[in-house]
């Protein structure tokens, strides 16, 4: 059948548009990414440091892909709702979790858990990682880390020491302290930071592991005495507390924060992510809080933070299982 001329422009024409749409289709499969708004999944309540960093990372993330970057809450099960609901999304990009230590500490300490750190996350980019610092009441007669680890062995078994969290990276550093010193000593937990600070203030508990900036403030104020940082070595912002590893070589205990993706993430998405929080890592504004929280920047590739993660799992894996820490 032959067709006239005004019909054969009508079909050339919807041709031509129905070219136009599958090469628009095809080009947002491939590149043009992100076109819509990005949800970024903070498994903990407002106000703590994954929710700080996390929005100071969201605004000029979004700046630079030009679309936003919707920080969410999603608390619950110390950090698994919302870890889950990350894992379940569709790996395209448009749904991250902001994730920090306590997923390599669940992997070995919380049985049936509903995911793998290690093979149902896709590492994005590692953000920061900040010491922890070994403190001790002011009632301890002991100035060094050595002095103390004498004091300890010297009392062994009588000494109470306190954690914000049972199975926290808090209480892990402080058996991982004890066993690599050879001391023992009673763990007395406690729900929260503050509730562990009224009681380790009034000198009831010998010794903990403190947040970096927070506790040296108490020590100045004259209510506790900082002995050492877990870092592998003393930090730029507070040089004269030494390295714990200056007494013990080969502690470190550092917790990291960094973006991470469902498995299986386009690797051509993963490392755009990747390539631009990089750049902002390394911004004067950035620098800035991560001094005030304690915080040093740690550039990687996706495949770098994955290893980490591996490492740091294994690390963790055998703290608890050498300490026999359960949460029962």
């Amino acid at each position: 059948m032959k067709l006239n001329s005004s019909r054969r422009r009508l079909i050339g024409g919807l041709l031509s548009l129905l070219a136009f749409a599958t090469t628009a289709d095809v080009a947002r499969a491939k590149g043009d990414y992100p076109d819509r708004p990005i949800r970024m999944v903070v498994a903990y309540p407002p106000g703590g440091p994954l929710d700080t960093l996390a929005r100071a990372l969201a605004q000029p993330l979004g700046m630079a892909l030009g679309q936003p970057i919707i920080v969410e809450n999603r608390a619950g099960a110390g950090g698994v709702i919302g870890s889950e609901n990350v894992v379940r999304a569709a790996p395209d990009g448009y749904t991250l979790l902001f994730g920090s230590t306590p997923l390599s500490i669940q992997e070995t300490l919380l049985h049936n858990l509903p995911y793998s750190a290690l093979t149902d996350f896709t590492p994005i980019a590692e953000m920061a990682a900040g010491p922890q610092v070994l403190v001790v009441a002011k009632s301890v007669p002991a100035n060094t880390v050595q002095e103390f680890i004498d004091y300890a062995k010297a009392h062994d078994g009588q000494l109470n020491y306190a954690s914000p969290s049972a199975g926290g990276s808090n209480h892990l550093a402080a058996e991982m302290f004890k066993t690599m010193a050879g001391f023992s000593a009673t763990h007395v937990p406690y729900k929260g930071g503050a509730p562990a600070e009224i009681v380790w203030f009034s000198g009831r508990v010998s010794f903990m592991f403190g947040a970096f900036n927070n506790s040296l403030a108490q020590a100045k104020k004259g209510l506790i005495k900082v002995l050492g940082v877990s870092s592998p070595k003393r930090m730029a912002i507070a040089p004269d507390v030494p390295a714990i590893s200056e007494t013990l070589p080969g502690f470190e205990v550092l917790s990291w924060y960094g973006v991470l993706g469902p498995a299986n993430m386009p690797a051509a998405i993963t490392s755009r992510l990747n390539a631009e929080i990089n750049k902002i890592l390394v911004s004067e504004s950035m620098k800035k809080l991560f001094a005030t929280l304690g915080l040093e920047a740690t550039v990687k590739t996706p495949e770098q933070f994955g290893t980490y993660i591996h490492e740091n799992t294994a690390m963790w894996a055998s703290v608890i299982k050498e300490a026999h820490v359960t949460l029962e």
